[in-house]
């Protein structure tokens, strides 16, 4: 059955604010981020070593978890949508490779692969996460020795 134009154009503008979040990650553009989740989102880092809470919680966490982090780079991809009027649930795959800063001008990095569940509002600025669940799959190369992520 073919989508309607509404459809489609909810799938493009969900698409983009997927790659708007890894951007503002990415980037730590905390206010591009602002842009991504409804103020009261539900945001669950727990499969990662994170925390779970209310969004401005969990945005001042990620501040701090990022913060000895010289480069992360999010590959998003393979993601489903289910619309459902002005809601919507999607499933995404993500790559995370991060890198740390070691001693003597040595790196870590290792990479994250996980998936991304969403429960997603329209709302007057387009679409927002509601819900966030991160489901980690996989870490190759491991956390570096005495790295520790706030609570």
């Amino acid at each position: 059955m073919p989508h309607s134009l509404q459809e489609l154009s909810d799938r493009i503008e969900i698409g983009d604010l997927l790659t708007r979040y890894t951007r503002a990650i990415d980037t730590r553009d905390y206010a591009l981020l602002d842009t991504c989740f409804l103020p009261d989102a539900t945001v669950d880092y727990t499969s990662s070593g994170g925390i779970s809470g209310k969004y401005p919680e969990v945005r001042a966490w990620l501040e701090k978890a990022l913060a000895p982090f010289d480069k992360m780079v999010h590959f998003i991809g393979n993601s489903s949508v289910e619309l459902r009027g002005d809601e919507a649930r999607s499933r995404t795959y993500v790559v995370n490779p991060m890198s740390f800063p070691g001693d003597e001008g040595t790196k870590h990095s290792f990479t994250v692969w996980a998936h991304y569940v969403d429960r997603l509002v329209r709302t007057g600025d387009g679409w927002r996460i509601a819900e966030r669940v991160e489901e980690q799959v996989l870490v190759e190369g491991g956390f570096p020795e005495g790295l520790e992520i706030p609570d």
